[in-house]
């Protein structure tokens, strides 16, 4: 289920950034810490759920879940560039496959964080993404 924080009105006026984690703890979490660094956000249980919204154009950053049940992370991400949305992601994990993020930044992620990441790492790679875009 999708949840806004930040207000509609705050959501333009400050970037916005996409959560697609099937965890609800992190769902819950991050929006949170984003507003804290002064982000609007969104957040989505899933990848399907994130493509079924109408907020596909509005998103500034995402922020990935790479394994999720249905679509995973960057199999959203290559369907997103396929459609032609170019959107910067950010991609977050618990596993620890050391050649999963070359190929992931290779695939064109502007960052991967194995969770738990600390907040500075969090918003130093959103401020990155939102540069690129």
């Amino acid at each position: 289920m999708q949840s806004e924080r930040g207000g509609a009105a705050a959501g333009r006026q400050r970037p916005l950034v996409c959560v697609v984690d099937d965890d609800e703890s992190v769902r819950e979490a991050l929006p949170d810490l984003l507003g804290e660094f002064g982000y609007a956000s969104l957040a989505f249980a899933s990848a399907e759920e994130f493509l079924a919204s109408d907020r596909i154009r509005d998103a500034d950053c995402l922020i990935l879940d790479v394994a999720m049940p249905g679509m995973t992370g960057p199999e959203l991400h290559l369907e997103l560039k396929r459609r032609g949305h170019a959107t910067p992601a950010i991609f977050i994990t618990a596993h620890t496959d050391p050649a999963l993020f070359p190929r992931l930044i290779e695939q064109g992620a502007v960052e991967c964080l194995f969770k738990p990441f600390s907040d500075v790492a969090l918003r130093d790679a959103v401020v990155t993404a939102l540069a690129t875009n």
